[in-house]
């Protein structure tokens, strides 16, 4: 079982860095600590990576050697995490713009369907996936997707 504790969760809570000048003497997780130190990990440094709206991750450094991390390493990987944190960000916000075009293209599709098919208009072609959507309660998009997929609306219940 993955530990709860430790000082990637605590930066992750905190949203604040955190040192570990040697895991063979700091005694705020032991438990974490006797297994990294296992694995030959005696510094580690862990750096929040932080967009407007939440931390996305840590940025962690970690060294064989006690005390490793000096005032320039930390100062260069804050700057490491800043860049990390707006590619995260730029990331995250073309997957959402991708996915939003997509839903788009679906629902358009599954208009186009609606009226042909029943010789109803865009607006009413839309009221009807929305209905459809609220009474399933189910995505917009996944409405859309299997009115394409079937040619036919889901089942009422």
């Amino acid at each position: 079982m993955a530990s709860r504790s430790g000082p990637l969760v605590e930066t992750i809570r905190s949203r604040s860095t955190l040192l570990v000048r040697d895991t063979a003497t700091d005694g705020r997780w032991p438990e974490w600590a006797a297994k990294v130190l296992s694995l030959g990990v005696r510094t580690v440094l862990d750096v929040p990576l932080m967009t407007t709206a939440d931390t996305v991750g840590v940025l962690g450094l970690y060294s064989t050697a006690p005390d490793a991390f000096d005032t320039d390493d930390k100062a260069v990987a804050h700057i490491l995490a800043r860049h990390a944190s707006v590619a995260i960000a730029a990331a995250r916000r073309e997957a959402s713009l991708a996915q939003a075009v997509d839903a788009r293209k679906l629902v358009g599709q599954a208009m186009g369907i609606l009226m042909e098919r029943y010789g109803v208009d865009g607006d009413r072609a839309f009221a009807i996936l929305r209905r459809y959507s609220q009474d399933s309660n189910t995505k917009l998009r996944d409405v859309a997707q299997q009115l394409i997929d079937t040619r036919h609306l889901p089942k009422q219940t």
